[in-house]
């Protein structure tokens, strides 16, 4: 064994005691999360490492990185997530290889998302992303649609050739009501995921947590959570 693999091998089961442990403590069943490593910023190499230690859905958030990392790692069976913001101009792209985008905030993304997927002849599934620090109409600091835009985009998705709504996710927010408390914001998305739920059932996907809160989301029912530097390690700085 290489000293990268031996290396993620170790972090990853320290990753998944702490999914494990977090989800015996909220009383859950372990296979009721899924993990997503978040490959950001490293290599296709160490994604087949990761692929050979069982790791079956990777994330990545800049469209120019992940294409042909995603290309280079054609031949592996992975679940590809788009998590960063995104802008319309990179949909054709990211579509051609992306399984899941996490980061749908706005009509003019589901219109420009719906296009390629019917180009491409693909089904591609949708996460809504929910800023809790943004007030009503407004996108939030890092991305997001405000709580009370969901049911209108949920909609969108919905009707929209090619797409298929998944479900919700989250990124803990750096300011407002929510800022440093991480499971009062988890709690907070399974609410508004409870009332997707009740016009969209198969919408039952949630992802919240990261490498340093995936207990408060695993405590609050996140279905997956998004684990980057746990895995990988600190990321080297992008030039």
């Amino acid at each position: 064994m290489t000293d990268r693999k031996a290396e993620l091998a170790a972090n990853l089961a320290q990753v998944e005691e702490r999914i494990a442990s977090s989800c015996a403590a909220a009383g859950r069943k372990r296979e009721e999360v899924t993990l997503i490593v978040v490959t950001k910023t490293y290599p296709a190499s160490d994604v087949r490492i990761l692929h050979e230690l069982g790791v079956r859905h990777v994330a990545e958030n800049r469209d120019q990185d992940a294409a042909p990392k995603a290309t280079a790692c054609a031949d592996l069976s992975l679940t590809w997530h788009f998590v960063g913001q995104l802008q319309t101009n990179k949909v054709r792209s990211v579509t051609s290889y992306a399984d899941v985008v996490q980061s749908v905030d706005r009509a003019k993304l589901v219109t420009a998302l719906s296009a390629a997927a019917v180009r491409g002849e693909r089904e591609l599934g949708c996460l809504i992303q929910v800023a809790l620090d943004a007030e009503s109409g407004e996108r939030g600091e890092r991305g997001g649609v405000a709580p009370d835009g969901v049911e209108e985009l949920a909609a969108a998705i919905g009707a929209a050739g090619g797409l298929r709504l998944d479900g919700l996710m989250t990124v803990a927010p750096l300011a407002g009501e929510y800022a440093g408390r991480q499971r009062a914001a988890f709690d907070r998305l399974l609410e508004i995921s409870s009332r997707l739920r009740a016009g969209h059932p198969a919408a039952n996907m949630v992802s919240a947590g990261m490498s340093g809160d995936l207990e408060d989301a695993v405590a609050a029912g996140a279905t997956h959570v998004r684990v980057g530097t746990a895995v990988l390690g600190v990321r080297p700085r992008l030039g």
